[in-house]
């Protein structure tokens, strides 16, 4: 990904911090949760989103086992080694060990100040330091792809 859009990645998913947390939503300032945050900083820097999530429980595929949100990401994000770090880094995390992969956040600062943007369930939307808890529930990276910025 090009510092270009690492850039443009990071400061549009800050431009959401304190958009308030609304289960499938994606509109700046009125509320997201944080696929919303995702797709919201995908038309903010490419554009048009390349696809429509269908709805969703707050469980997402849980009962099915079905790894939606990763197979989603593959289709549309180029995947990384979890230790290539890049400011604007879509990172995946699973949340309790055994569970599906069901939160996204997006890689702010990398480094011994690690930070990540997210819309984090009964909050809003923002800026977390990337700490040991947190790392260790990442198991995907992905990058933006290349377009026009």
């Amino acid at each position: 990904m090009s510092a270009d859009l690492k850039s443009a990645v990071v400061a549009a998913a800050r431009g959401w911090i304190g958009t308030p947390y609304l289960h499938q939503a994606s509109l700046k300032g009125a509320g997201t949760d944080c696929l919303g945050l995702l797709r919201g900083v995908w038309r903010e820097v490419l554009g048009h989103e390349p696809e429509l999530p269908p709805a969703y429980s707050m469980d997402w595929a849980e009962p099915s086992r079905t790894e939606a949100l990763w197979q989603a990401a593959e289709r549309h994000l180029h995947g990384k080694a979890l230790d290539e770090e890049a400011p604007g880094d879509v990172l995946l995390f699973r949340m309790r060990e055994g569970s599906i992969a069901k939160h996204l956040g997006i890689a702010g600062r990398v480094g011994p100040e690690a930070s990540f943007i997210h819309a984090y369930s009964g909050h809003a939307v923002v800026e977390s330091p990337l700490s040991l808890p947190w790392r260790r529930r990442i198991v995907a990276r992905f990058s933006f792809p290349e377009g026009q910025i």
